[in-house]
């Protein structure tokens, strides 16, 4: 295992250290104004030659923000409000151990636990991609390089050949963790052996799946590891320029990136002669306008050339002809994060990691119901149980875990009974899922899986860039089928049809985008084909989800006749005296919701 983050010191010795995460979940809930009454606490103290605040990126547990950790004690605050700040160093100042009542508890009845590492969200963590997010200042190269930044890139300058380089990346293992898992030194073999007078190395940071924030996050809080990990895949392939394409949507990522490649130029680390050899790399950031389709590869090249991003056929492949008609390489974020770790340990280190054809670790976005949210890595061949229920604490409210959508929109939706698969890249494909950049969203019953099913084709259907006909219509017409069951209108044959338009866009659809949209109603066709014959034949809906499918009712033994339902019903739907059983005409109730939300006592429920 890596060392926790928490007992890494990056400060001088003399330094305590407090970690205050400045990653974007943390900021919006004020994490910025914790750092600063952190720093105006400890300056009243006068112990500024003794403690230094540290603003850093992720620490993991987003939904606990804003977070705090100090140095080396490992000492874990979750939900730190700036009145708070004063108690955290005085109680560092006298030695009087943690403030307890700020402590984290797994649940308010339970014990807190003071340590970081002792949480149970990091039990099953091994930090390589993430290994100095939530350590190190993402703005302060020199806590990069005591950190051990770039010690990798000058192992491969000064003791590899390209050739020697790729093979060490070969034996490692590593796949490429942006999608379909391509052996990322074959890749750089490829895009070696490409005869060109110019090559180019590229960047994938165009991270779009909803639920997904493991780049955003590796940028904002570590993005040296990402430029090593692109200087040393440049000096693999015979690159001298680069370009980093991220999403216009991600200002902090972006601003975070730009200052990170000016102070490595400043250091002679990307450039001209890096480390005083022939080897020259210079990066640039090219920001795109949020369109999902161009995290596929030819989009993406067509997007910096300035073209509308849009997939273009292959072969040839960008190793062959990218970038104006160049050979290319790109790898996405978390790849390159890898890259630097595996160069500065060596190759037998990731591949002692992880099982069969799937070594090192995977970053995660754990969304949806899931009781704790946040970004964790994990070795690979872990189960799904392991990390749903183990490192994310299952589902909230104890509620039973239904399915995980894995692999963002292209994916698949596993179900409960099958949470025993491990987590491979082979593994998940044979159960209708894919690995792809990272995201879980977990699900438990109160979600209706068609309702599930249409929200992802949505979201494909609307990203299609309409360049080919089985994807612009195919997804139109699958997405207009699934729709008019869950509003009740379903009929016999939409199944079948469903299955058959799936079948012809995943086979001629032009780029992965088209290839994968029909996987969530594949999966949840061939998982909870059930809940769409409910829906269809029995115009019913198990989890109440879909509102044309199902009315609200008033339990009267819990009713006590207050009368606010009545009075913020919209539609005036509800009728009733006052301390009297109240009751819902269906003909009228137009299923908004209100009365629910309102109602003080939980009388009412969707059925």
């Amino acid at each position: 295992m890596t060392t926790p983050p928490e007992e890494t010191v990056i400060a001088p010795p003399a330094l305590v250290e407090i970690r205050v995460c400045t990653g974007t979940g943390c900021i919006a809930n004020g994490s910025l104004v914790v750092a600063d009454r952190l720093e105006s606490a400890i300056a009243q103290a006068g112990a500024s030659d003794r403690m230094r605040v540290t603003r850093t990126g992720c620490h993991g547990l987003c939904a606990q923000g804003p977070v705090v950790v100090t140095a080396p004690e490992g000492v874990f605050y979750p939900g730190v409000d700036p009145d708070h700040a004063e108690a955290v160093v005085r109680a560092l100042l006298d030695g009087s151990g943690p403030v307890t009542e700020m402590l984290y508890r797994e649940t308010p009845e339970e014990e807190p636990i003071a340590r970081y590492a002792d949480i149970p969200f990091n039990a099953r963590q091994h930090r390589i991609v993430l290994r100095n997010c939530g350590v190190i200042d993402p703005e302060d190269i020199d806590q990069a390089l005591r950190a051990g930044g770039y010690s990798g890139l000058r192992h491969a300058l000064t003791d590899l050949t390209s050739d020697g380089l790729i093979e060490e990346i070969k034996a490692s293992g590593l796949r490429g963790r942006g999608g379909a898992g391509f052996l990322t030194g074959m890749k750089w073999e490829l895009a070696r052996q490409s005869v060109g007078d110019q090559k180019y190395m590229i960047c994938n940071a165009d991270e779009g799946d909803p639920g997904a924030f493991m780049d955003r996050s590796v940028l904002e809080g570590d993005p040296h590891s990402v430029l090593e990990g692109m200087a040393i895949a440049a000096y693999a392939i015979g690159a001298s320029e680069g370009f980093v394409y991220c999403r216009a949507e991600y200002p902090l990522a972006v601003r975070r990136l730009k200052k990170a490649i000016a102070d490595a130029a400043a250091h002679g680390l990307l450039g001209d002669n890096i480390m005083d050899t022939e080897f020259s790399f210079h990066v640039g950031v090219r920001e795109g306008a949020g369109a999902f389709v161009c995290g596929e590869e030819t989009a993406l090249i067509a997007s910096v050339e300035g073209d509308r991003g849009m997939p273009r056929p292959r072969p040839p492949f960008p190793t062959t002809s990218g970038l104006w008609a160049k050979p290319t390489c790109i790898n996405n974020v978390e790849t390159l994060a890898n890259v630097a770790w595996v160069v500065a340990h060596g190759a037998k280190a990731l591949a002692a990691i992880g099982a069969d054809d799937s070594k090192g670790t995977k970053v995660f976005a754990l969304t949806g119901k899931i009781r704790h949210s946040g970004l964790v890595e994990v070795p690979l061949g872990l189960t799904i149980h392991e990390v749903i229920d183990e490192v994310g604490g299952g589902c909230q409210g104890a509620r039973p875990t239904k399915a995980v959508q894995i692999g963002g929109p292209s994916g698949g939706c596993i179900p409960a009974h099958l949470f025993d698969t491990k987590i491979q890249y082979d593994t998940l494909l044979a159960a209708g899922a894919m690995m792809g950049s990272g995201g879980m969203v977990v699900v438990d019953d109160t979600t209706c899986m068609v309702d599930l099913a249409r929200y992802f084709l949505t979201f494909t259907q609307d990203e299609s860039c309409g360049k080919c006909v089985p994807c612009r219509v195919g997804t139109k017409r699958m997405l207009e089928i699934i729709t008019r069951i869950t509003e009740g209108k379903g009929r016999d044959g939409d199944i079948e049809e469903l299955e058959r338009l799936a079948d012809v866009a995943k086979k001629a659809s032009l780029c992965g985008l088209g290839q994968g949209a029909p996987n969530p109603v594949l999966t949840t066709l061939r998982y909870f084909r059930d809940e769409y014959e409910e829906h269809i034949h029995e115009r019913r809906c198990r989890a109440a989800a879909c509102a044309a499918l199902s009315t609200y009712v008033i339990d009267a033994d819990i009713c006590k006749g207050c009368g606010v339902c009545k009075k913020h019903c919209p539609v005036s739907a509800i009728s009733g005296q006052i301390k009297e059983l109240h009751e819902i005409d269906p003909d009228i109730c137009v299923k908004c919701g209100v009365c629910e939300t309102r109602c003080p006592f939980d009388a009412i429920s969707r059925m």
